[in-house]
């Protein structure tokens, strides 16, 4: 796997360009990685509703959950799915919308300097092993790209933005990505 830095694609991920992204700052350096987990409706998988989410184009309609989300604007850098296969919604080098109001060591507006990489996944179930190797291989790459990204700079959602979120949830295990990232798995 590798960034191409021009274009700030990940080679051998699906692009799907979301309009929910915007500059970074002027000055922004890329140094962290935010993990994140989701599904749509909650708890159950595949299905084209988290890129329809990504894309402003939930119906609302199609299912009570979407109408209590309906005016959200959200999108990640990066999807990995249940089988590991890659989604990419913005440009590395640009500012994807994904987490929030959030704060890492003193810092402010976690989004002007991280990449968001969503885990098709629930708090409270395993994550497939597809997905912690496609991650380990996508942070490796973002890695060689912006070497500022280190495994200390891998964190979840919950990290940045405590008592507002959970993800990616308890059944993360980190320790597999450590050991992932480190070559030993």
């Amino acid at each position: 796997m590798e960034v191409d830095r021009e274009t700030g694609l990940l080679r051998g991920a699906r692009f799907v360009p979301s309009p929910n992204q915007d500059e970074r700052p002027e000055g922004a350096e890329i140094d962290l990685v935010v993990v994140h987990g989701i599904s749509l409706p909650p708890g159950e998988f595949g299905g084209p509703w988290i890129e329809r989410l990504f894309l402003g184009r939930l119906p609302a309609e199609a299912h009570p959950f979407f109408e209590t989300i309906r005016e959200l604007r959200v999108s990640a850098h990066l999807l990995i799915r249940r089988s590991g296969a890659l989604v990419q919604y913005v440009p590395f080098h640009r500012r994807a919308w994904h987490a929030g109001e959030s704060r890492w060591e003193g810092r402010e507006r976690c989004n002007d300097f991280s990449i968001g990489i969503e885990l098709e996944g629930a708090d409270d179930l395993p994550y497939e092993g597809t997905q912690y190797r496609a991650l380990a291989e996508a942070v490796a790459a973002l890695a060689a790209a912006w070497p500022a990204i280190t495994p200390e700079r891998v964190v979840g959602h919950s990290d940045v933005a405590p008592g507002r979120k959970t993800d990616p949830g308890p059944r993360f295990d980190r320790e597999r990505l450590g050991e992932l990232l480190a070559g030993r798995d």
